[in-house]
């Protein structure tokens, strides 16, 4: 019991901590967007090779995830509702923008952002950020399922809930695949070659899932709130139409990204050095083998 008090305190700290970190002042100050640009000029000079569209996506990214803050608090009562029961709710949609969205983005573009530091170190940073999206996942999880016991609601009935739950299995499993067979030792070199291909396609397909989860969500929670006033042009329903837009350009442009091929990270060539030499050690081969 202990322990479930001491989880049910953190989802309600998370919203509280993003008001006082003042996100929603920074996006509509205009001062955030200022940092991105300066950021843009510092790569720029620091020849970090960094695409243009990959701030593109950035910028598309940044948007949506903090678009929920006032769509949930707004005539929603928000994450700092007066209402406990309301403000645990509203810290799912929250959350599982910033996690699976959000981070899982960013886990996504770090090879096509970061293209001169070490492939060992992008590697952690891919496995970390899918850590604390996963995090974050867990959290917005937490919440649904406690309001619901608090509101007496049914879980797992509508296909928002479905293809959520189906999101986060297979992204625990992706995560987990990636792990085993790419950061940390034990797969065969083919094996890695042959699994990359498809931890690349499952990556960029379960991102489309959870955009897809999210547009479920932003509608399922539109028809139970405003149903009578949605088809009258509501600012709670421009908004929310507003933010599955940016989330379906975001994964569009993510998507563009990654498979273009002149935005594929570079080899070093100590990188293929060492990685000849494994394989020499592992196959049996010669260096000079195809």
């Amino acid at each position: 019991m202990h322990k479930y008090n001491t989880i049910h305190s953190i989802i309600l700290w998370i919203p509280r901590c993003l008001e006082l970190a003042g996100l929603s002042t920074l996006l509509t100050a205009g001062i955030l967007p200022k940092q991105i640009k300066r950021a843009e000029r510092s790569a720029s000079l620091c020849k970090l090779g960094r695409p243009v569209q990959a701030t593109s996506a950035q910028r598309k990214l940044v948007r949506p995830a903090f678009a929920v803050e006032p769509l949930v608090n707004g005539r929603q009562s928000g994450v700092r509702a007066e209402s406990s029961r309301v403000a645990l709710f509203n810290v799912h949609p929250l959350c599982m923008v910033l996690g699976m969205v959000f981070l899982y983005g960013d886990a996504i573009l770090v090879y096509r952002v970061f293209r001169n530091e070490s492939k060992r170190s992008i590697k952690i940073l891919h496995a970390v950020l899918h850590l604390i999206a996963l995090i974050f996942s867990v959290i917005g999880f937490v919440a649904v399922f406690d309001f619901h016991a608090k509101a007496k609601i049914p879980d797992m009935y509508s296909l928002h809930s479905w293809c959520g739950m189906l999101t986060f299995v297979l992204f625990c499993l992706q995560w987990l695949m990636g792990l085993g067979f790419f950061l940390f030792p034990g797969a065969s070199p083919w094996l890695r070659s042959w699994y990359l291909s498809l931890h690349i396609f499952f990556g960029l397909a379960l991102l489309a899932l959870a955009v897809a989860t999210c547009l479920l969500g932003i509608t399922e929670k539109l028809l139970f709130s405003i149903m009578s006033t949605y088809s009258k042009f509501a600012p709670e329903g421009v908004l929310a139409n507003t933010l599955g837009l940016l989330l379906v350009g975001f994964g569009v442009l993510v998507g563009y990204i990654v498979t273009r091929e002149e935005f594929r990270r570079p080899p070093h060539p100590e990188e293929e050095a060492l990685s000849m030499h494994f394989k020499t050690l592992t196959e049996g081969e010669s260096p000079s083998s195809p």
